[in-house]
């Protein structure tokens, strides 16, 4: 078989072909750059997600007060060197959550290798009497921590049975909210024997006789205006007839 000289073949001939063969060059460069793409997309979330090149070294933990960087990593339980872009944060979050006392806890990567735990622990509205130690309760009624002795400035809940459930706790904390700054100043424990028998025992034995907690606010207004008065029993369970004795 003998080939063609290339002089042999017309120009415009020649020209044909090269335009065709950019043609063809043209179509296929698209297809080219994509399956390029691919690959290299490919190969980084096989690198991000199946690799330990980004994965978990450390576990930084931040926001602690009673409980220790240690008692959140442990409950954290972040296993090491497993892909960061794969590690489930909801599950994380859940286990710090479950100390009683975190009251919420936020989960996040910070890359390339680091957990961060933002831990908000709860925050104690009173302590209550437990033999010779006492638990603290938060605005919810959870009671989440026993100390050996009352924090300065917390009054004591003379409560049975704290927690959310409880309907004597929940009339205590009603009360504790709608107390103002120079009662909440006075307060030295709040006793709950029953929904309608809250009483305040303040500095100097005095003693506010609460009734129930309904009418909280106004009850707390009445009894701030008797505080200078004399008498060591001051009765505002009816705050519309008030009495000292």
């Amino acid at each position: 078989m003998v080939r063609a000289d290339t002089d042999a073949v017309p120009t415009s001939v020649r020209r044909f072909m090269a335009r065709a063969r950019r043609r063809r060059l043209r179509a296929a460069l698209p297809w080219a750059v994509s399956a390029g793409v691919v690959l290299v997309v490919g190969a980084l979330v096989w690198m991000v997600y199946g690799t330990s090149v980004l994965g978990v070294r450390s576990v930084d933990v931040v926001g602690t007060e009673s409980l220790s960087a240690l008692q959140v990593e442990q409950a954290a339980a972040v296993r090491m060197d497993q892909p960061l872009a794969g590690a489930d944060l909801d599950r994380i979050r859940g286990r710090v959550e479950a100390l009683p006392p975190v009251d919420r806890a936020i989960v996040s990567r910070s890359w390339p290798s680091t957990i961060v735990i933002e831990v908000v622990e709860r925050s104690p509205v009173a302590a209550v009497p437990a033999g010779e130690e006492f638990t603290l309760i938060d605005a919810e009624g959870v009671a989440y921590r026993t100390v050996s002795k009352r924090p300065s400035g917390l009054p004591v809940a003379k409560l049975a049975a704290p927690s959310p459930e409880d309907i004597n706790t929940r009339s205590a904390l009603i009360v504790l909210s709608a107390l103002t700054a120079e009662l909440r100043d006075q307060l030295v424990s709040i006793s709950v024997p029953a929904p309608a028998q809250v009483s305040l025992g303040l500095r100097k034995d005095r003693t506010v006789i609460w009734g129930d907690d309904t009418q909280s606010e106004n009850k707390a207004r009445v009894a701030t205006a008797l505080l200078e008065r004399k008498g060591d029993t001051i009765d505002v369970s009816a705050p519309d007839v008030v009495t000292i004795r």
